[in-house]
């Protein structure tokens, strides 16, 4: 099946939010901050601890958010050209093409270590870090979308 890629800015940083938020290190540390904000809450409102740890928690956990939510996302966006320029790909059987300026590039599905599925996007990744969005959108059909469904999960690792 062909599909004509374009991106939307939007729905990319969304995309991109779910790809840190999914990683195990992101996770962990998300989880540990959560775990320290919330222990100085509670050490604050029994008077255990002066307002100073309980506002750096705060403001620990409050960065953290941000980077992740906005700054990462952005800053990812911005510097890749991918998500700016509109392409083709088609995804076969065995195979997985991007056609861009006349130019055609092939990966075979084993190349790909896992996909997952967010509600707009499939992320086909190479390798922890180096991944390739599909947006949804691009299907102008539930047929063709069930379609490749298939293919990833005969194909490629469930991430």
């Amino acid at each position: 099946m062909r599909l004509e890629i374009r991106y939307e800015k939007r729905m990319v940083l969304q995309a991109l939010r779910y790809h840190f938020i999914s990683r195990r290190e992101i996770k962990l540390m998300m989880i540990l901050v959560n775990v320290f904000a919330l222990l100085a809450a509670v050490l604050y409102a029994f008077k255990l601890i002066t307002p100073l740890p309980f506002l750096m928690s705060s403001v620990l956990w409050m960065s953290m958010m941000v980077a992740f939510w906005i700054w990462l996302p952005a800053l990812v966006y911005r510097k890749s050209k991918t998500f700016k320029d509109n392409f083709a790909v088609r995804i076969e059987e065995h195979h997985f093409f991007i056609e861009t300026n006349g130019n055609q590039r092939s990966w075979a599905w084993r190349e790909f270590s896992s996909y997952y599925e967010t509600p707009n996007f499939f992320h086909l990744y190479f390798d922890s870090k180096t991944f390739f969005l599909i947006p949804k959108s691009a299907f102008t059909e539930q047929e063709q979308l069930d379609q490749a469904r298939t293919i990833f999960r005969n194909n490629v690792q469930r991430g």
